[in-house]
């Protein structure tokens, strides 16, 4: 046991230096915190260099959060706050913006319309951009375009200042918006895209509408130029003075086309938040547009559009077979059509 004990003797928890100078290595450990020292400042100033200015920068533009708008809880998905590449919103970056799309078939009204919706101050209508297919050639670049619009970033004529308050586009169902509609739900309800449906009632006219359009982007009676819209009476008159042939054996089933695509449009998009509207109800009765813009939610104010109507008065000043298209419709449920006029 003894012999145990010794071998855990107190030698053997002593230390053994190496046998040198105390100095030197204290001149070692010295050299040693220099070395690192001198590292570790050099490190820090190339960091302080570099990166002053730009903390300098971040600070400066350092923004506070947007107040919470006094609204109801139901319209917070549907206000935004964009912060456009192209330019600075400045002091209107707490403004709110709306998103809307104006969704309607051609020569159904919805150029007079938007007209209306631009000639306030605080809404930006941007046309209608999907008229140009590789807009709307896949989902891909549909959403693209309409991110681009909604940021603020696409610029046009009828873009506004840094305070617009609510921001859009015209869109024809034929150009996409049916082909991809289950994605374009998604997106609207997603990114809180409000829909503006605008209609015609009369859909005979829409249809003589249609055939005049046709023929004047051919025979350009205004001095070889094709104009969809008119500002002037004299202009307007010139191009009422056509009046096309329409095939009366078509007549019913086309109309019935039509009122099958609205039908559909309207089903496709009841999820989304959205107003339906009618041409004729519109001329007729001006206070709607404030219901529009109640919708949109900018201040009320009186609207006005430049453009001309161009088929006013009964429709058998503006059909050659008038005879044969009263035949078509009458006794049936678009007989209302041959006799409903209405003025602006």
């Amino acid at each position: 046991m003894a012999d145990d004990l010794d071998f855990f003797s107190k030698d053997s928890f002593i230390l053994k230096l190496p046998k040198k100078s105390p100095l030197v290595l204290r001149m070692v450990v010295l050299l040693f915190v220099m070395v690192c020292g001198v590292y570790i400042c050099s490190i820090c100033l190339k960091q302080i260099s570099t990166g002053s200015t730009h903390e300098f920068l971040n600070i400066g533009v350092i923004q506070k959060p947007c107040p919470e708008p006094n609204i109801e809880p139901w319209e917070i998905p549907y206000v935004h706050y964009p912060n456009p590449k192209t330019f600075s919103r400045a002091e209107c970056a707490c403004n709110p913006v709306r998103y809307f799309a104006i969704m309607s078939m051609q020569r159904s009204g919805s150029g007079w319309f938007e007209t209306l919706l631009n000639n306030h101050t605080n809404i930006s209508s941007n046309g209608e951009i999907f008229s140009v297919k590789v807009r709307r050639s896949n989902v891909s670049t549909i959403f693209e375009t309409l991110d681009k619009v909604y940021n603020l970033d696409w610029l046009s004529s009828a873009s506004k200042n840094e305070c617009t308050a609510a921001v859009g586009l015209k869109w024809m169902l034929n150009q996409g918006l049916m082909q991809h509609h289950k994605q374009i739900v998604e997106y609207f309800n997603t990114r809180g895209v409000s829909a503006i449906f605008l209609f015609r009632r009369n859909l005979l006219r829409r249809m003589i509408s249609i055939l005049a359009n046709s023929y004047d982007r051919d025979a350009k009676p205004l001095n070889g130029t094709h104009k969809s819209h008119v500002h002037s009476p004299h202009e307007a008159e010139i191009l009422a003075s056509y009046k096309p042939v329409i095939n009366a054996t078509l007549l019913v089933p086309n109309i019935r086309q039509v009122e099958e695509t609205t039908k559909k449009a309207l089903e496709y998009f009841k999820s989304t938040r959205h107003i339906i509207l009618y041409y004729e109800d519109v001329v007729k009765n001006l206070t709607k547009l404030d219901e529009v813009q109640e919708f949109l939610k900018v201040p009320k104010r009186e609207l006005r559009s430049r453009q001309v109507k161009i088929h006013k008065g009964s429709l058998s000043n503006h059909i050659q077979n008038w005879n044969d298209v009263e035949k078509a419709l009458n006794g049936t449920q678009y007989e209302s059509y041959l006799y409903g006029d209405y003025r602006r």
